[in-house]
C-alpha cells in the first residue's frame, strides 16, 4: 500500500533470484534454481537438485510445504523440505502461479495473446488438481491485477471478479456459478481471511457527482443494500485498499485520488476510512497532513499501525476505535512491519529513504534496536518472530544486488552479495502454518556476531555556511522533531477524568455562570489575586498598542491552556516548552504597555 510496497512487485526480466525458508532457501536465475539451509547460515541443500535453467516465476503453498517454480520450459512442483516431485507442468509461458489454501490447486497464468488463425485467443488462467494433475478449469483473464481467484481459508468458497460482477463457487466446483454479487462498476473486492462464515468487502467508485463506497457483504446473503454488514460512503476516491484483520471483524480502507487538487501534495490525497462488520465506520483521523505511506493491522486484529504524513513522517497506533493508543513522533519512515506474533512492531524508511529501521516492543512500547539496511527493496520478517531479511533487488537497483539476515536486536547473522554481473530478483522466507513458533519474550542486548549490527549514526542536518559557526538553535531545524508519546488516559501516572465526568463538570461550570449572570443586584464577590491574564477590556485611543494588548493576552490564554495540559500528564514537545518559558517576558510586556495607557 506504501510507496516502498509498491518497488518489491516480483520482476520477470532479472537475472537471479533468491528466496529464503526458515530451514531452507531457494536461489533462482542465471546459475539456475538451488536449495539453500539456513538461517542464521545458508548452505546449499543436497535434497534439492540444482536446476541450471532460468527462473521465471515461484512460489510456496501457504503452510510451506509445497514449492513450485517455472523455468521457462515447465512448471514443477515439488515437497519441501525432502525435494520430492509433486508434479510437473508443460507451461513454458507461465509468469504468475499461485497454490490454494489447502494445497488442492496450483492456478497458473500467461499473458492473453490472440492471432489472426485464432482471434479470441486461448485461455489463460488455468486451474490444476494437484492429485491427478488434471486442468480443472481455464478462464480468459486479460489483466494481472487480480488474476488470481481468491479462496477462503477451508476452501469451501472462491471468487473471482468478472465483468463488474462477483462469481462465487463452492467446494472447487468451477463449472458451476454458486452464487453472484451484481453491483454497478464493482471494480475491487476483498475476501476475508479465517473460518466460515466467510465476508467480502466490496468497492464500487463514484459517478456522476455520487460518492464512491465499500460494503461488507456476508456469503451467500446478497439480497441487496439492507442486507449488507457495513456500508462506508465517501468522495475523493480513484482508487482503494482494502485490508480485513485477521480476525475478520474489520477492514481499513485506504481511499487515495490520483490528483491533489490543493496542491499540497505530489502524490495525491489519501484518506483512512475504519469500516466494522457490526456497522461502526469512521474516519481515522490523522494529525498530521500528507501522504498516508502504509497501514498495517498488528495480528491481534485489534490496533492498527498508520505511516502518514509530510517527512519526516509520523507513526500511530490506533485501536478498534480509531483512537490514538501510541504516537511514535517523526521520523524518515514510509513502512510498518509487524511480526508474525505481533510483539514487534519494525518501522522502516525504505525506497527513496536511507533504510533506518526502528524496531520496538509492541506490549511496553520500548525501542529494542535501530538499525540500518541502506539501498533495501524487500522486508520481510520470519516466521519464528526472531528473524529478518532485507534485500536489494533488481530492476529497482541493479547495482549491489544481495540479501542481509538479522536478528530483531540489530545483528547481522548472514550476509550475500551477488557477483558482479548478477541480478536479485526477490527474497521470501518460507511460509510455515499458523502457531507454529509461539512468541518469545523479547530481548534488548544484540546477539553476538562476526558481523556486527548496523546501527545508524545520528546524521547531522544541512546547515547553510552562515550558520555553521553558530550555535544551533530550534529556528536553524528544518523539522521540528516530535518525540514518541503515550496517547493512552493515565499514561503518565495520573489518573484522568472520563468522558462523562469531563462533561458533567462543564455542565456544573455552565450552570453556576448562567446563576451568575442572573443575580445582576447581588454583590460582587471579594476580589481574588489577579490572573495572570486581564480580562478587562480597556482602550488608550491607540490601535497599535490595543492590538499588541490583545495579541499578548492571546498567547499567555495559550500558555495556560499548555500548563493545563502540562498538570494532566500530557508530554510537551520542545516548541511547547520554549513558548511557555516565555510567559513571565510577556506578563512584563503586558504590564507595561497597560501602565502606558
Amino acid at each position: 500500500m506504501s510507496d516502498f510496497s509498491n518497488i518489491v512487485e516480483p520482476c520477470f526480466s532479472a537475472k537471479l533470484s533468491l528466496i529464503l525458508f526458515v530451514l531452507f532457501q531457494t536461489v533462482r536465475g542465471s546459475d539456475g534454481t538451488l536449495l539453500l539451509h539456513g538461517p542464521p547460515n545458508c548452505k546449499e541443500s543436497s535434497a534439492f537438485q540444482r536446476d541450471d535453467r532460468q527462473g521465471r516465476y515461484m512460489a510456496f503453498s501457504n503452510d510451506g510445504t509445497l514449492f513450485a517454480w517455472c523455468n521457462g520450459s515447465q512448471v514443477t512442483v515439488l515437497k519441501v523440505p525432502t525435494g520430492d516431485l509433486v508434479k510437473s507442468f508443460d507451461l513454458p509461458k507461465t509468469t504468475a502461479l499461485e497454490f490454494s489454501p489447502l494445497n488442492k490447486i496450483l492456478a497458473t497464468w500467461q499473458q492473453y495473446t490472440k492471432t489472426q488463425d485464432n482471434p479470441q485467443g486461448d485461455p489463460n488462467l488455468q486451474l490444476w488438481d494437484l492429485q491427478t494433475g488434471t486442468c480443472m478449469k481455464a478462464f480468459y483473464q486479460k489483466k494481472m491485477t487480480g488474476w488470481c481467484p481468491s479462496w477462503a481459508d477451508d476452501e469451501s468458497i472462491s471468487v473471482r471478479n468478472v465483468n463488474n460482477e462477483l462469481h462465487f463457487f463452492e467446494n472447487n466446483n468451477f463449472e458451476t456459478i454458486a452464487n453472484k454479487l451484481h453491483l454497478q462498476k464493482v471494480s475491487e473486492f476483498a475476501l476475508s481471511p479465517g473460518s466460515q462464515p466467510s465476508k467480502v468487502a466490496v468497492y464500487v467508485p463514484g459517478s456522476k457527482g455520487a460518492p464512491s463506497f465499500v460494503r461488507l457483504y456476508q456469503y451467500p446473503n446478497f439480497g441487496g443494500p439492507t442486507c449488507a454488514l457495513a456500508n462506508k460512503s465517501f468522495f475523493k476516491a480513484d482508487r482503494v485498499n482494502m485490508l480485513w484483520n485477521k480476525k475478520a471483524t474489520a477492514v481499513l480502507v485506504t481511499a487515495s485520488t490520483e490528483v491533489d487538487k490543493t496542491g499540497a501534495s505530489y502524490y495525491g490525497e489519501q484518506t483512512l476510512h475504519y469500516v466494522a462488520t457490526n456497522r461502526e465506520s469512521a474516519v481515522v483521523q490523522l494529525p498530521k497532513n500528507g501522504p498516508i505511506y502504509d497501514v498495517s493491522w498488528s495480528p491481534n486484529s485489534t490496533e492498527f499501525c498508520v505511516v502518514y504524513g509530510f517527512m519526516p513522517a509520523k507513526a500511530t497506533v490506533f485501536n478498534n476505535k480509531c483512537e490514538s493508543v501510541f504516537d511514535f513522533g517523526t521520523g524518515p519512515r514510509n513502512a510498518a512491519f509487524y511480526s508474525p506474533q505481533g510483539h514487534i512492531l519494525v518501522l522502516a524508511g525504505f525506497g527513496n529513504l536511507r533504510g533506518q529501521m526502528e524496531v520496538w516492543d509492541v506490549k511496553k512500547y520500548k525501542q529494542v534496536s535501530k538499525p540500518q539496511a541502506e539501498d533495501t527493496t524487500h522486508f520481510f520478517w520470519c516466521p519464528d518472530g526472531e528473524h529478518i531479511v532485507t534485500a536489494t533487488c533488481s530492476p529497482r537497483l541493479r547495482v549491489s544486488n544481495g540479501y542481509k539476515i538479522w536478528h530483531y536486536t540489530g545483528t547481522v547473522l548472514y550476509k550475500h552479495e551477488t557477483p558482479s554481473g548478477k541480478e536479485l530478483w526477490e527474497v521470501l522466507w518460507q511460509p510455515f502454518p499458523a502457531g507454529a513458533f509461539p512468541e518469545r519474550a523479547v530481548k534488548y542486548q544484540a546477539l553476538p556476531s562476526e558481523l556486527g549490527s548496523t546501527e545508524a549514526k545520528p546524521a547531522q542536518a544541512y546547515r547553510p555556511p552562515a550558520l555553521r559557526n553558530k550555535p544551533q538553535t530550534a529556528s536553524s531545524k528544518l523539522h521540528e522533531e516530535e518525540p514518541p508519546q503515550n496517547m493512552k488516559p493515565g499514561a503518565a501516572g495520573e489518573k484522568q477524568p472520563s468522558k462523562a465526568a469531563l462533561k458533567n463538570q462543564k455542565r456544573r461550570e455552565a450552570k453556576k455562570a448562567a446563576k451568575q449572570e442572573n443575580k445582576p443586584d447581588e454583590a460582587p464577590p471579594p476580589e481574588e489575586d489577579p490572573a495572570p491574564i486581564s480580562h478587562v477590556t480597556s482602550s488608550c485611543g491607540d490601535p497599535e498598542t490595543d492590538k499588541k494588548i490583545k495579541n499578548l493576552k492571546k498567547k499567555l490564554k495559550a500558555i495556560d491552556e499548555l500548563k493545563e495540559q502540562q498538570a494532566a500528564g500530557k508530554v510537551m514537545q520542545k516548541n511547547q516548552l520554549e513558548k511557555m518559558q516565555k510567559e513571565a517576558q510577556l506578563l512584563k510586556e503586558l504590564e507595561d504597555l497597560e501602565l502606558g495607557l
